[in-house]
């Protein structure tokens, strides 16, 4: 997969559209167990989800019209299986936060990756606890919080560094039969000071 076939930037000038059906919670997931399991049919993601064929199908669609996912295999006979045109998905900061819709966008999308950190969170639980890894993933997993003072470009720095670094370590453990699907999260959200009383109550 090229640089370009990665990732999809999406621009809130010319895909207002797509900004809008990618913030539904069911389309958002049906993106993610595509990329995270590669291709599916409707109904295969309808098992996965708890929701109808019909369901799965008509947002597979809308997806599609908006270039999220693209069929992957339809032989006459078959259903037809999808698979995520692109690895992820981003967008610009700034642009979005120009309109009320921009902002919209992006608090409902973040929301998701939220959720989509408590359903990691759990399936990897329920994997130790199945003892579904080995122990020398105890160590390295784990979720971290940290509260820092950087200026705006040592947060850029750093994002930048890491996601540099991370495709280097993901092309070295590609063929690595030890090698499994790790969810990484990242975030950097600014806090302004809290306001100071003039009156001192």
């Amino acid at each position: 997969m090229t640089p370009d076939e990665h990732r999809r930037v999406l621009d809130p000038a010319t895909d207002a559209a797509a900004l809008k059906a990618l913030t539904h919670p069911l389309r958002v997931r049906l993106l993610g167990l595509l990329r995270q399991h590669g291709p599916a049919t409707a109904s295969e993601l309808a098992a996965r989800t708890g929701e109808t064929s019909a369901s799965t199908s008509y947002h597979l669609r809308v997806l599609a019209r908006y270039a999220f996912v693209t069929e992957a295999e339809h032989r006459d006979g078959r259903e037809r299986r999808w698979r995520s045109v692109h690895a992820l998905t981003s967008w610009n900061n700034a642009a979005m936060s120009a309109s009320p819709a921009g902002r919209a966008a992006v608090g409902a999308l973040r929301r998701r990756q939220v959720e989509h950190l408590g359903t990691a969170l759990a399936q990897h639980e329920e994997d130790v606890g199945a003892g579904r890894l080995g122990e020398e993933w105890y160590e390295p997993s784990g979720i971290s919080d940290l509260l820092h003072r950087l200026t705006p470009e040592s947060v850029t720095e750093l994002q930048q560094v890491y996601e540099q670094r991370l495709a280097e370590l993901a092309a070295r453990d590609a063929t690595d039969p030890r090698a499994r699907q790790v969810v990484l999260v990242t975030a950097a959200l600014p806090l302004a000071p809290e306001p100071v009383s003039g009156d001192g109550a």
